[in-house]
């Protein structure tokens, strides 16, 4: 499976950002998806996931209800709705698609939070 991450850009603290990833797949809908980031200091952190079905989301403690991540099968997209964005949060955002014990990741997008 291809992954594509869009989205990311500059914003300020508080502000909100919509990550997009797309995805090309047999069986998309097959895949549980999610969101790790990166940042140059940090080990790579879990962001978000949701199963296939998109009837379990699973967040990082340090999203505190601020992130939100949807899936819509048909168009093979998953959404991460970002608000309330902290300097924090910046970091390299990658698409994952996990079926079967195997994992793909895309290139990721940059997120930048100025304080």
């Amino acid at each position: 499976v291809q992954l594509q991450a869009s989205g990311g850009g500059l914003v300020q603290a508080g502000g909100s950002l919509r990550l997009s990833c797309a995805a090309s797949a047999r069986t998309f809908s097959g895949y549980i998806m999610g969101w790790f980031r990166q940042t140059p200091k940090k080990e790579r952190e879990f962001v978000a996931a949701i199963t296939w079905t998109g009837g379990s989301t699973f967040y990082a403690d340090f999203v505190e209800g601020r992130f939100t991540i949807s899936r819509d099968n048909a168009k093979q997209t998953v959404t991460l709705q970002m608000n309330n964005l902290e300097p924090e949060d910046t970091a390299t955002y990658y698409c994952n698609a996990v079926s079967g014990g195997v994992a793909y990741e895309g290139k990721g997008t940059q997120v930048t939070v100025s304080s």
